[in-house]
């Protein structure tokens, strides 16, 4: 199992949306009143303002409204987030063609996001024929008025021949110029071509600077690549340890391509004592997050009984989920199971479809297999001319089965048969259709348009997981987006009168404590991590804190807190916790604003509320096989980027269809 190779930078960023700056002052419902009254009037900087309100106002349809009455005026931020909001399909469904309309009427102002946006549906060819020509006219456009992200994007035309012919020196010019506007991925993407030598002389210490820019500042990518550098002693002397403290840190945010190399160390005892268990538990993780070659790894400690129990229905299914992921290894493997009958009925025929499908990939071992399939005709029509193809295949990289069984395939053969072997053999070219990247994964790359998002957070480390009742309501569907994954949950239970929702899926996950919401006082400090107006604000978990402003909710109401924390929609369903790390409590709602300025002519700021842990333990306790396995209170006192981090950690965004 060899250790992975670098990472690439991502192809495509999502078009950013220019948030305005919030009102502030004494008079705010004065201000709200003047910037309504230019909206009606017709201002369209006005209108995108109030577009802004409303979405912060929990009314995604006013919002919308709005920001559509702008961006029928021209007005290029607010066609940023019509196209965003169509491209993502949050608050509208799911349009490339409309989200191109109106990036593409942002753009034909000179705007440098919508620029960068109609050359990213180009480059994916979302909505329209992909194009990297007319994807890179555009990024142009975006360079000229000197924005990083387009000078990022035009970077990698130019290191992957994107429309351009290749050009690795003019790639590592334009991610300097990125880089130089501190443009996240970029000091990544210059290290990468320093390590590998394109474009410049293979320089590992230049490299390990580059790394070095984004690893300390703590961008996972980085972090792993450094740790590769130290792996293979490449610049520096080898030193295993060293790049085990690199993946560490790199797997201590998610990042699964790390997790996957410290299984490796300890599977091989490499920088530390070989321990297969441990190799076993760290492959788990990223296998649980969908990466594929630590599925095939786990797969393969089960087949073997290395580091747990051997169990060869377990190890078939960690091949399956490689396998149906495009993951050539996997697929092989599961063939391989077929053939012999290992874990499954043997079916000789099923072995063939896999071998093919990893063979036609380029897979030496199963191009072997399949040789051997044609020459037995075991699954297939004997057929010594397509045998002799896959076997000169394997046997071109270096497969010693392939070169010591070729002589006696060669003896049952024609000199024509073998000539239209070979003739085979050199047409071949790997095929790569639906195969899938699982260390970047895009939460909204299914057809289906989510209807609406939320925050969910892990209280047990094997998947249970709490959320906010209403977050859920409805759904036909409930899906989790990970770092690295996208995730099915199932339904488990519904507390619908106090609004609490459990959630489970497979997998192992950094959880929560909870303890008693009792000893909570007023005024005490409390924080959330969640996930609000992503169709706004990105993906990114955002963190708020605040205090406790009330033990009551709304009408004296027990069973919630009173908060001041600034939470918006996404936030529901998201833990509340104490300076310790405890949760205290489920962010369920907020106080409507619209009501609110109706009876009050006040728009309320930071009035919201959340379920009291209290009345979530008492919802746990009709759940044994979840309140078994809550984790133990924290009982010391911590430092609060601790607790911010651990609660980050635990803290998921759904996806409700």
């Amino acid at each position: 199992m060899p250790l992975l190779s670098l990472q690439k930078p991502p192809t495509n960023r999502q078009p950013e949306i220019p948030i305005a700056t919030n009102m502030s002052g004494t008079n705010i419902t004065a201000e709200l009143a003047e910037l309504r009254a230019k909206a009606e009037k017709g201002d369209a900087a006005a209108q995108y303002e109030i577009g802004l309100c409303y979405g912060h106002a929990q009314d995604p349809k006013e919002a919308i409204k709005w920001f559509q009455k702008a961006a029928d005026q021209g007005y290029a931020p607010a066609q940023n987030a019509i196209g965003f909001h169509y491209e993502v399909g949050l608050l509208v469904p799911k349009d490339y063609t409309e989200a191109f309309k109106w990036l593409s009427k942002s753009a034909a102002q000179g705007n440098a996001t919508g620029e960068v946006g109609v050359g990213n549906l180009y480059n994916s060819g979302q909505g329209l024929p992909q194009n990297y020509a007319e994807a890179l006219k555009w990024y142009r456009k975006a360079v000229e008025q000197g924005d990083a992200s387009g000078q990022f994007a035009l970077g990698y035309c130019y290191q992957y021949g994107q429309g351009v012919a290749q050009d690795c020196r003019e790639a590592l010019k334009w991610y300097k110029k990125a880089a130089d506007q501190d443009f996240v991925g970029a000091a990544t993407a210059i290290g990468l071509l320093y390590d590998t030598g394109q474009g410049v002389q293979q320089d590992y210490g230049e490299a390990m600077k580059w790394y070095s820019k984004e690893s300390q500042p703590g961008v996972p990518n980085a972090q792993y690549n450094v740790g590769l550098l130290y792996s293979y002693g490449r610049g520096i002397p080898k030193d295993s340890g060293e790049a085990l403290m690199w993946f560490r840190k790199a797997a201590d945010q998610g990042f699964t391509p790390a997790e996957m190399n410290i299984g490796n160390s300890y599977y091989y005892g490499d920088g530390v004592v070989q321990d297969y268990g441990e190799a076993v538990k760290w492959y788990r993780k990223a296998a649980d997050q969908g990466y594929v070659q630590a599925q095939v790894n786990l797969g393969g400690c089960y087949e073997k009984g290395t580091g747990v129990p051997q169990n060869y229905a377990e190890a078939v299914k960690w091949y399956r989920k490689a396998a149906d992921q495009g993951e050539a290894l996997g697929q092989n493997d599961l063939g391989i199971c077929y053939r012999d009958g290992i874990g499954v009925s043997q079916d000789y025929m099923e072995a063939v479809k896999w071998f093919r499908t990893a063979a036609g990939k380029g897979n030496a071992a199963a191009q072997y297999n399949l040789a051997a399939c044609y020459v037995n005709g075991s699954g297939v029509i004997k057929d010594y001319v397509q045998a002799y193809k896959w076997a000169n295949l394997a046997l071109a990289q270096g497969n010693m089965l392939a070169k010591q069984h070729m002589p006696n395939l060669e003896g049952l053969m024609t000199p024509q048969e073998i000539a239209e072997g070979q003739r085979l053999a050199r047409d071949f070219k790997p095929r790569n259709e639906g195969e899938v990247d699982a260390s970047l994964p895009n939460p909204l790359s299914a057809d289906a348009v989510p209807a609406s998002s939320g925050t969910a957070f892990f209280i047990t480390d094997d998947g249970f997981l709490i959320t906010a009742a209403h977050v859920v309501n409805g759904s036909a569907q409930i899906r989790l987006v990970t770092r690295t994954a996208l995730l099915t949950a199932r339904l488990v239970k519904v507390d619908a009168a106090n609004d609490l929702a459990l959630l489970k899926v497979e997998g192992q996950f950094a959880a929560l404590p909870i303890v008693s919401s009792r000893a909570v006082k007023l005024g005490n400090t409390i924080a959330t991590v969640g996930f609000p107006n992503v169709g706004m604000q990105g993906y990114s978990p955002k963190f708020a804190k605040g205090e406790i402003a009330s033990l009551a909710g709304t009408e004296d109401d027990p069973r919630y807190f009173q908060i001041s924390v600034p939470v918006q929609p996404g936030n529901s369903g998201g833990a509340l916790v104490d300076e310790r790390g405890n949760v205290v409590g489920v962010v369920v709602a907020k106080l409507n604003a619209a009501t609110a300025l109706a009876t009050s002519g006040a728009l309320p700021e930071n009035v919201n509320y959340a379920v009291k842990s209290s009345f979530l333990l008492s919802f746990l306790e009709s759940v044994p096989e979840a309140s078994a396995k809550l984790k133990e209170v924290n009982t010391k006192d911590r430092r609060f980027e601790d607790v911010i981090d651990s609660t980050e950690k635990a803290a998921v965004m759904l996806l409700i269809y």
